[in-house]
């Protein structure tokens, strides 16, 4: 649940009292980038009652640190059950139809590899006498007609029609510009079997294309407003050093580029992610190749990488003086 509510002026208060040092936590201590207690400990090492007690606290506290409790519930899949039980638990007891609610408890993937459900009232609504729950992967939709739509066995009439059909996550709105770099590759070519980058900053070939919360870096993963700051402060200080040094380009080292993709690929797949079909993996559209594409090593661990890549002069990157003006050769 999001458990959406007025904050108390104690609440607020302390907030304001502690800003600082939340503003530090979230940047460099926390993985996400949202401030919570830190786990220190995996879910089976916990006594049934104690987990259960854990889980049920962060469920009643509400918002998006469920998935925190314990260290290990995106690592393990037998960890991983524990939470999914939890939470079918609590959908039971909200739903008022079991084949509703078995509808809607999570079965096809591991809890939390693809977003969790963070509502108010959402589950509920389903107990409504006007709502009814249709599974699509039992009963696709065949046809949309003027009055409604068709699956396969029955003809839905509609007053309204949302179309919630995800979207093209992390590469499309690059995708829809026609980029174009060294030797009259465009970006869409070169990532064709999957986006490739160093940091998720920058593309080899493409010199002086910075990209803000680009694959390969925490993204969609962490608090965003967090993760746009470290891009936008890091890319700052790189045109600043840029300046200082009279050099006109920076450009992904192809080599250092391969290795941080990886790097990227290698912690996905210590994970449960992977497992789902899901706009992490690009499983959403249609032909678009599925590799994992946030950076999953945590927002600190990844802001310390990109600060040593700097102090170390920009390794892994190619910089390169103004060209300078072509002159004519002189007649005799």
């Amino acid at each position: 649940p999001a458990r959406n509510a007025p904050l108390t002026a104690e609440e607020r208060q302390a907030f304001r009292d502690n800003y600082p040092e939340i503003r530090r936590k979230a940047r460099q201590d926390m993985r996400n980038g949202i401030v919570q207690p830190l786990p220190d400990r995996g879910a089976l090492d916990d006594p049934d009652a104690v987990r259960r007690d854990k889980y049920l606290a962060r469920w009643t506290s509400g918002g998006l640190t469920f998935m925190g409790v314990y260290n290990n519930l995106t690592l393990d899949r037998h960890a991983n059950d524990t939470a999914a039980d939890f939470i079918r638990e609590r959908i039971a007891e909200i739903v008022e139809d079991p084949k509703v609610a078995r509808l809607l408890q999570p079965d096809s993937h591991p809890v939390g590899s693809k977003r969790i459900c963070v509502d108010t009232d959402y589950y509920a609504t389903f107990n409504r006498p006007n709502v009814e729950l249709v599974d699509l992967r039992a009963d696709p939709i065949a046809c949309i007609l003027p009055d409604g739509l068709r699956t396969a066995n029955q003809h839905y009439k509609l007053d309204a029609l949302v179309f919630a059909t995800g979207f093209d996550a992390m590469t499309g709105s690059v995708a829809k510009i026609e980029i174009v770099g060294r030797g009259e590759m465009t970006l869409n070519r070169k990532w064709a079997e999957g986006p490739r980058t160093y940091l998720g900053l920058m593309s080899a070939g493409f010199p002086n294309l910075f990209v803000i919360t680009g694959p390969g870096s925490p993204s969609v993963l962490s608090n965003m407003i967090v993760s746009i700051e470290q891009h936008v402060d890091w890319i700052t200080d790189c045109i600043g050093y840029l300046r200082d040094n009279q050099l006109a380009s920076i450009e992904a080292n192809r080599e250092a580029e391969d290795r941080w993709v990886a790097h990227v690929n290698e912690v996905a797949q210590g994970t449960l992610y992977p497992q789902a079909n899901s706009w992490y993996m690009g499983a959403n559209i249609p032909g678009k190749p599925q590799i994992f594409m946030p950076y999953i090593g945590g927002v600190g661990v990844y802001r310390q990488i990109c600060d040593d890549v700097a102090a170390k002069g920009y390794e892994g990157f190619v910089l390169g003086a103004p060209e300078q003006p072509k002159q004519a050769a002189a007649s005799s």
